[in-house]
């Protein structure tokens, strides 16, 4: 019965609407925020690297997230950016698991690196005396590789599962990129494993780090309340903590309503708007949210552009 089926070579990516005014104002406006994105991360990653005082665990981290956040819009963003000009976009077979793969690699980091500038939290504000003895450089270069190293198994699981599947019929994909979801409704094999490995594994790379960050702000609130008597001590800590939490809010909250179970009833369109907030959005925002709260951030900005201008 497998032979008749002819094997689908290639996709077609549906992108995020069909109405042709909506699209030019969508092509403007997600530009305009990749562009932000970029600038934003660049800016960011170039003042961790060249400013002796950004030489700290947790502008190291920060970077490790710029740099995510620089890689994590472009794999999805310019594909979309050429549908909204161009109509429907192909993609082949490879290229869409390429896709799929980046997306995932580059997200699930994300998730375990926001566990891990949690920690950085907690050390700085509960155990500051040894701080610089636990969070040393090559602590924090494990904690990354780490953090990049379970993304990259992640998502290699589930691009030689989804490389495995047939595709025979219709090729439409109804998403303005290869996620794992729209792709497996279109597979004429048993989907039943990839779902429950996207349900079991994919959960708990989410939640994972989620109860890990949690369990982190807790103790840092009983240490502060216990610790700190003065009403001004206390918010100190949690100023550095507000951007961290900020962002973690910003990925988290969407990735919950599309990735937990049960997966199978929720629909095309919502996954999509929830997808354009943490793959075009948050990228933009983060800089934003780390620049805007952080006075560090904000003088070693101003002695760069000073020394440019």
């Amino acid at each position: 019965a497998m032979l008749n089926q002819t094997e689908v070579s290639e996709f077609i990516l549906l992108g995020l609407t069909d109405i042709q005014g909506l699209q030019h104002f969508f092509f403007i406006s997600f530009l305009l925020l990749y562009l932000t994105s970029l600038l934003g991360n660049g800016a960011i990653v170039t003042m961790v690297i060249s400013e002796p005082q950004l030489h700290t665990p947790m502008y190291f981290f920060l970077g490790n997230l710029s740099c995510l956040d620089i890689f994590y819009s472009t794999v999805t963003v310019p594909k979309m950016l050429t549908g909204f000009l161009f109509g429907h976009q192909l993609i082949s077979f490879g290229g869409c698991l390429a896709q799929l793969h980046f997306f995932h690699f580059l997200g699930s980091t994300e998730a375990v690196l926001l566990a891990t500038m949690a920690y950085d939290r907690y050390v700085a504000i509960c155990n500051p005396l040894r701080y610089t003895l636990i969070m040393s450089p090559r602590t924090c270069l494990l904690l990354a590789v780490a953090s990049w190293s379970t993304g990259f198994v992640h998502a290699m699981m589930h691009s030689v599962m989804t490389s495995q599947l047939h595709f025979c019929g219709h090729n439409h994909i109804h998403h303005f990129f290869c996620d794992i979801k729209p792709l497996l409704n279109l597979a004429c094999s048993s989907t039943s494993l990839n779902m429950t490995l996207l349900n079991v594994v994919t959960t708990s790379i989410v939640l994972g780090p989620l109860t890990l960050v949690v369990l982190s702000y807790l103790y840092i609130i009983s240490f502060v309340f216990q610790k700190v008597r003065s009403q001004e001590g206390r918010w100190k800590p949690f100023s550095t903590c507000a951007s961290h939490l900020t962002i973690v809010a910003l990925l988290y909250v969407p990735v919950l309503v599309n990735y937990t179970p049960p997966s199978s009833g929720s629909s095309p369109k919502g996954d999509m708007q929830v997808s354009l907030m943490y793959s075009a959005v948050t990228p933009a925002l983060n800089p934003l949210i780390y620049t805007l709260r952080n006075q560090e951030v904000r003088s070693a900005l101003k002695k760069i552009l000073g020394r440019k201008l």
